[in-house]
């Protein structure tokens, strides 16, 4: 089989320096667990508060329009 058309792709990884073959160039598989494990976020829930347009904004003359 041909170098250039491998899926796979030998290189370090950029994050702990391993000698990797992936199919992608970024951290491997281990790194990426660790960086999942440790970057993962907490799911809040966060109320929008209502628009209210600033004192200083005139409605559109069209929207009034008598």
């Amino acid at each position: 089989m041909d170098e250039h058309l491998s899926p796979d792709a030998d290189f370090d990884c950029p994050r702990c320096g391993a000698a990797v073959t992936e199919p992608l160039y970024g951290p491997c598989g281990p790194c990426r667990t660790d960086l999942r494990a440790r970057m993962r976020g907490v799911a809040r829930q966060v109320e929008a508060t209502a628009y209210e347009p600033k004192m200083n904004v005139t409605p559109n003359a069209v929207a009034v329009k008598e």
